[in-house]
Formats: C-alpha cells, sequence, structure tokens
C-alpha cells in the first residue's frame, strides 16, 4: 500500500481558519492536479471532521479522466473512505452517495443505531476500540485491493495517519495567505510529536499558480 497526504495550507501552514470554514487557498491549476491525483488513486481518505466541516463528494471532476479509469477497467471514481470513530457520518452526507463505493471506518465504540444509519450507504470496516485502529483499519482496505491511497485531510487524521508510520508521501500545495489563529487548524494537529519527529526528504518543488507545490518523501519508508 501506498499512502499519499495532500493538503493545501496559507503560508502559515493553516488549513483553514479558527471557525473551521472552507477556504479558497488555492486555485484552477491546483484543484486540476488534485483531480489527478485522484483519477491515479484508488481510495480518497478523510476524517469525519472534514465530511461535518465541508460535506465533499470527493470524486474525479473530469471527464476525461474518469475516462481514462474506464478504460482502465477500473470504477469511474476511487472508492472513498471516512475515518468515523463514532460513527458521527450523517446518512445524507454527500460522500455516501452511489457515484463510487465508500468505506466508513470505525472503532467498537460506535453505536448500533449510528451502524444501522450507515449500513446501507457505506462499507462499514470496525477497528479498534475507542478510536479507530488505523493498522488494522487500512490493512482491511488493503484486502479490498485499495493499495494507492489520498488522503485529503483533516490535520487529526494526517497526524494519527504519520504516527502510526502509514504515510510514505506529502504533498502540499502552499498558497499566498495568511490566516492565523491559535485554534486554527493545522497539516498535522492531534497531540502532536515530543520525541521521533517523523523526518521527510524532498523531492521536488514546483511553483504554481501564485503558490508552491512541495513534494516530500517520508524517510526510511
Amino acid at each position: 500500500m501506498h499512502v499519499v497526504v495532500n493538503a493545501a495550507m496559507s503560508a502559515d501552514g493553516k488549513l483553514s481558519s479558527r471557525r473551521r470554514e472552507q477556504i479558497a487557498i488555492s486555485g484552477e491549476a491546483d484543484f486540476e492536479r488534485v483531480d489527478r491525483l485522484r483519477a491515479d488513486s484508488d481510495a480518497v481518505v478523510v476524517g469525519v471532521g472534514t465530511v461535518l466541516a465541508d460535506d465533499p463528494h470527493l470524486t474525479v471532476k473530469d471527464e476525461t479522466l474518469r475516462g481514462q479509469r474506464r478504460e482502465n477497467d477500473r470504477p469511474a471514481n476511487p472508492a472513498r473512505v471516512i475515518v468515523d470513530s463514532s460513527g458521527r457520518t450523517p446518512p445524507d452526507a454527500a460522500v455516501l452517495d452511489d457515484a463510487a463505493t465508500t468505506y466508513v471506518c470505525l472503532s467498537e465504540a460506535a453505536s448500533v443505531e449510528r451502524r444501522a444509519a450507515l449500513a446501507d450507504r457505506a462499507e462499514l470496516v470496525t477497528a479498534g476500540d475507542e478510536r479507530v485502529d488505523l493498522l488494522r483499519a487500512f490493512a482491511t482496505l488493503q484486502e479490498q485491493g485499495l493499495e494507492q491511497l489520498m488522503v485529503e485531510g483533516g490535520g487529526e487524521l494526517i497526524f494519527s495517519l504519520f504516527e502510526a508510520g502509514l504515510v510514505d508521501e506529502l504533498r502540499v500545495f502552499v498558497g499566498p495567505k495568511i490566516i492565523g489563529g491559535r485554534d486554527a487548524p493545522t497539516l498535522a494537529d492531534g497531540e502532536g510529536f515530543v520525541a521521533d519527529f517523523p523526518s521527510l526528504d524532498l523531492e521536488s518543488v514546483d511553483r504554481l499558480d501564485d503558490g508552491v507545490v512541495l513534494t516530500w518523501r517520508v524517510a526510511d519508508r
């Protein structure tokens, strides 16, 4: 399995404002880059916080890219994966429509009622007691044939994936905005590291729109 984390952040490292409202950080050229990355992936992964804040669809937008996937005997859109320990995903969320298969990764703490509300709309993966055990959940996804995973956030999930040692590559568009705010989400939130910090090897730097795309490989992966 190869896991790529992709994100757009402001020049000061924020994913959105302290209100956690979606902010346009990048432009059309970066949107096209992200669409190509989605089209190259077997699945797109987000945390439930992203679903609740943005209600994303997580599909490939460009018809040509969808057509290329079909020509290669793949579904038009990659699968979608939500990491959602307690089952907070709304049953009417856009990511649960029939445009692609959706997996919801739950912990044992998710109630029977919430599981029942999601079971008709998604494939449920249970791993972990109070929180999703990402190693076990991703192993299950790999058993389903999902080898190339693209992670689109948010910061809590990204930190947890680095903590679990699951990230192979990090791609970040850094845009020309300052957002600020000590409570605004950053690329990797969560508890944060105090030792054994993950190290990255810079692979490329590409100017795009009025920002820059940085591509790192995770060292020793």
